[in-house]
């Protein structure tokens, strides 16, 4: 899986608390596995085509399933 991150997210990434990061790097983790892993609570949003999962029930991340795929994107391990 190739994971892209917006430059927005990464702004909105780097202004979350270490504690936050790391609950983000653990969920991300799980998610690269398996995108439907129960513990993510993975949702579609509605009238959209996004779905999200669950940081806290404050804090979610939002992404876009695509089939893509070229070589120049990020590569699939990288990290934060």
């Amino acid at each position: 899986m190739i994971v892209f991150y917006s430059p927005k997210f990464l702004r909105s990434f780097s202004k979350l608390t270490r504690n936050i990061q790391d609950e983000f790097r653990q969920k991300e983790s799980i998610f690269r596995i398996n995108i439907f892993e129960p513990s993510l609570r993975t949702h579609k949003l509605k009238a959209r085509n996004e779905w999200a999962f669950l940081i806290t029930y404050k804090i979610r991340v939002i992404f876009i399933l695509k089939d893509l795929l070229h070589n120049n994107f990020r590569d699939e391990n990288s990290k934060f």
